[in-house]
């Protein structure tokens, strides 16, 4: 069997050599879990820096979207690789030029990208930016995105069809416990944590703040405004696993709020709250009902303080439908295996695929075709997998 060289290109700050050192948890997203006797893996890796070129760096990552400087800093082995795979737009893009740039290359790595903010950002782009993105976008072999939305997106703004890859947990941080008995305290325990963009602290503040029926534990690194403060809300980060779990062991109920977005913000939250087995309370928005349905999230509409309130006494004035709805998301996440693993193995489906086209006569020509055309991504519209909606979930 041949091996095929997977280079996984994560974000400055999640080389697996430093992150979380001596916890032995393997590669960030859990992307270590396709390594085997066809797949060997290499990451990017961070070089040490100077404040002089960290500032450097973060400057033109601020100017282009993504960070190119650490993607240069990992050109060989980026090169060297059959395949890239990558978690965001930030990482493919700049791999993307890379290739464009190294386009005389005899034979290219095939890339795999993964959106996640980019098609909610893309209205607010100028025509030079999306014209510029639309160029890289088409040197990617496969596009993948975690919400069903932001595929939908990939359509309407670059007129490419997306796979649809569901998200992990890591369940080694998070073992999945469903839950026997749910008694709420009072007052009634609510937890809300995450640092997401699409965060909707304002609406959770004056659904519950104030309120001595609730105290509220907030954890986010994101500004909160003074204005907001409430005397049963404490706001500080829940840094490191131990205090997240600490979080999640004081908490009765989670709480994630958000605002509308596209690409399943909160979903990582939502995985832990199944795994603990709390009852959770979620917006209706960003496509999460692709992982959790109605009767195991508590859903409400979007800048709905009172949906909020109202949902969580639900819950406490029924106690056995709180139990019922928490143990429903944990045997969801068994059952739908949404894994650190599983996410691993949705991409070693898509890399076989892809590679099994590359090694037919039609892919050795699609390949000739983009080299001579300067990368233009000719294979960007062809190599496409079946979604997994057409393929069957085969979880």
């Amino acid at each position: 069997m041949s091996v095929t060289n997977v280079h996984v290109h994560l974000f400055y700050g999640a080389d697996p050599r430093f992150y979380r050192k001596g916890d032995d948890i393997g590669c960030l997203y859990g992307y270590h879990h396709a390594e085997s006797d066809e797949f060997a893996l290499s990451y990017s890796q961070d070089a040490r820096e100077r404040l002089p070129m960290r500032l450097l760096r973060r400057g033109l990552k601020a100017m282009l979207g993504f960070d190119f400087i650490h993607t240069l800093r990992n050109r060989d082995e980026i090169l060297r690789s059959d395949v890239v795979w990558t978690h965001t737009e930030h990482e493919y893009l700049s791999v993307a030029l890379l290739l464009l740039l190294n386009r005389r290359k005899s034979r290219q790595p095939l890339l795999l990208a993964q959106s996640v903010w980019l098609l909610d950002k893309w209205p607010d782009f100028g025509v030079l930016r999306r014209w510029a993105y639309r160029k890289l976008v088409a040197r990617a072999d496969v596009l993948t995105t975690l919400a069903s939305e932001n595929a939908a997106l990939c359509r309407r703004y670059l007129g490419r069809d997306a796979v649809h890859v569901y998200y992990g947990l890591n369940t080694r941080d998070f073992p999945v416990q469903e839950p026997t008995v749910w008694q709420p305290h009072t007052p009634v325990r609510i937890a809300a944590i995450g640092n997401d963009r699409d965060r909707d602290w304002v609406s959770l503040i004056n659904a519950y703040g104030n309120d001595p029926r609730y105290t509220v534990r907030l954890a986010t690194r994101r500004r909160i405004p003074a204005s907001l403060r409430a005397s049963n809300v404490d706001i500080a980060p829940a840094a490191g696993l131990k205090k997240q779990r600490e979080l999640y062991d004081w908490a009765d109920v989670i709480v994630v709020p958000l605002r509308p977005n596209a690409h399943a913000s909160g979903i990582t939250v939502m995985l832990e709250a199944a795994a603990v087995g709390k009852p959770m309370i979620v917006t209706d928005v960003g496509a999460l009902k692709d992982y959790f349905a109605d009767g195991q999230a508590a859903y409400v509409p979007p800048f709905d303080p009172e949906a909020l309130r109202q949902a969580v006494d639900r819950l406490v004035a029924s106690p056995d439908d709180a139990l019922r709805q928490a143990q429903a998301a944990a045997r969801q996440l068994i059952a739908r295996k949404l894994t650190t693993e599983q996410f691993a193995q949705q991409h070693v489906r898509i890399t076989r695929e892809l590679m099994g086209r590359r090694a037919s006569p039609r892919g050795r020509s699609v390949d000739e075709a983009r080299r001579r055309a300067g990368g233009s991504g000719a294979s960007g519209q062809s190599a496409q997998p079946q979604s997994r909606h057409q393929a069957g979930r085969g979880q």
